[in-house]
């Protein structure tokens, strides 16, 4: 049982985090290595997006 609420908390991170970095146009142009590694990025680390981190790479 455990497992599969662990399963649905990561499940709902990830969404949450597609969210957060589509409204913040890091999907925007996906044409390159770094903004690939940009939005990957801010998927996974979203409450910094929220914060005011610029996780845009160059």
């Amino acid at each position: 049982m455990r497992s599969g609420i662990s399963s649905l908390v990561s499940l709902v991170y990830l969404v949450v985090g597609l969210v957060v970095a589509s409204n913040h146009s890091f999907f925007a142009s996906l044409n390159a290595l770094m903004p690939i590694l940009s939005a990957v990025l801010a998927v996974v680390l979203w409450p910094l997006v929220l914060l005011g981190v610029d996780l845009h790479l160059r």
